[in-house]
């Protein structure tokens, strides 16, 4: 029994949850309804134009009650990724980026490196599950996707591949749903 106190215990006071696993409601009571998205797509070759993935994002966010409030392609340069992911955070109007593109193995997939830099928190779980979620379609390829996520000034951040189907299989599936949720707590944190 007093084994079964203390793990409760850890859980309210290392996670800050009162109630987590208890009453659900009140778990997502620091939900963030309407959020304000950045969406930056990294690449030197496309623009706003002609950038499918960041359609998706943009899309699926909007569809979901959300808010897309910078729409930006930026190059692939290692500098360039980080002070506009890093402009993001400082920005009143952005509560949670996703950047498209970068993530992979090349020489030039540089976003991973650029802003794993400013996380304060890293949430290995979204790679992870996104990974997951990218067997059914791609197989043992998931080795070469390093799409990642962590928080960034109390502003969740998730670097997803620059293809449409996987900007689309990560905002739907994991990000939309999550975000709100994280971006509270993150916030929260922060006060």
């Amino acid at each position: 029994m007093s084994d079964h106190d203390h793990h409760h215990g850890e859980g309210d006071h290392d996670h800050g949850d009162h109630d987590h696993g208890d009453h659900g409601h009140d778990h997502h009571h620091h939900d963030i309804d309407d959020l304000e998205a950045a969406v930056l797509t990294i690449s030197s070759t496309r623009d706003v134009d002609d950038d499918p993935a960041g359609d998706a994002i943009a899309e699926l966010f909007r569809e979901a009650g959300h808010s897309v409030s910078v729409r930006r392609v930026v190059d692939d340069d290692y500098d360039a990724i980080q002070t506009a992911v890093s402009r993001m955070a400082d920005r009143g109007d952005v509560d949670v980026t996703v950047t498209t593109g970068g993530t992979g193995v090349t020489p030039d997939d540089r976003t991973v490196e650029a802003t794993a830099q400013l996380f304060g928190k890293t949430l290995p779980g979204f790679g992870e599950l996104f990974r997951r979620l990218s067997y059914d379609e791609i197989g043992t390829k998931v080795v070469g996707t390093r799409a990642t996520a962590g928080v960034v000034d109390g502003m969740p951040t998730f670097c997803l591949p620059g293809s449409e189907n996987a900007a689309r299989l990560g905002t739907a599936e994991i990000i939309v749903p999550e975000a709100p949720h994280l971006t509270g707590l993150a916030r929260r944190d922060e006060e």
